[in-house]
């Protein structure tokens, strides 16, 4: 019976890594822009390293070079970061009710390496989402990403001057790349980013607040205002009814 139960597992495992190599692949070229971005930033190889060790979130890291970068204070960093990774609250808890059932520090495990990309793929996966799959999926897309930072940081240098200087629009390039899918045929979400961009342009322009706490409060009253308007208009056209 055990014999049964690690052959699953190890098949499961086997089957997760072979789904998460396209991921890992795609983390590659982001991953060596983000250790080459992190020295320019001031990063030493081992913060940049390590950040893609305990972080693990693309979006978040090149924010936070970016606020690095202007200067920004820590808890302001970690606030926005924060509030930029929250969706992975509601990712974990979807991805909980597919997964099979399994000890609780299993799941907490293979909860850390969840990512917008593996989140996908399991989601979408037709087969028993178990927990030799998803340690395979987050393993290889983990090793990934962290491994090509530090390459990036190490062989970045190497690249042309010219090339190493347009690469730092990668940090928009990612933001606008994970925005604009979000935005076709969604509405709400076209009014959250316009909403957010007009308050933080406000806030900066007028010098009301730093840099940091202008994106955090923009986030979140932007938030706060389009899911109101929304319970608003809903419960209108109930009344309506």
């Amino acid at each position: 019976m055990a014999d049964l139960v690690f052959d699953r597992g190890t098949s499961s495992f086997r089957r997760g890594l072979q789904e998460g190599t396209s991921i890992a692949i795609g983390y590659f070229p982001i991953a060596i822009t983000f250790g080459l971005i992190a020295k320019s930033t001031g990063l030493t190889l081992t913060e940049t390293v390590l950040m893609s060790l305990i972080v693990f979130a693309g979006a978040s890291q090149y924010m936070a070079l970016n606020l690095l970068t202007l200067g920004t204070g820590i808890y302001e960093i970690i606030l926005t970061t924060f509030i930029v990774n929250i969706r992975h609250f509601l990712m974990s808890a979807s991805l909980n009710e597919i997964a099979e059932d399994d000890h609780l520090l299993k799941k907490a495990g293979y909860a850390f390496g969840i990512t917008d990309e593996t989140f996908s793929v399991a989601s979408m996966n037709n087969k028993e989402v178990t927990t030799g799959y998803m340690y395979g999926v987050n393993g290889i897309s983990y090793a990934s990403w962290v491994v090509s930072s530090g390459l990036g940081f190490i062989f970045g240098a190497a690249l042309p001057q010219v090339l190493q200087e347009s690469m730092s629009i990668a940090l928009y390039a990612m933001f606008i790349g994970l925005l604009v899918p979000s935005l076709k045929g969604n509405a709400k979400v076209v009014m959250l980013s316009l909403t957010a961009a007009c308050l933080n342009s406000a806030f900066t322009l007028s010098h009301v607040l730093s840099t940091g706490w202008s994106i955090v409060a923009s986030t979140l009253l932007a938030a706060i205002s389009i899911e109101a308007a929304s319970v608003l208009k809903k419960r209108g056209g109930a009344q309506g009814e």
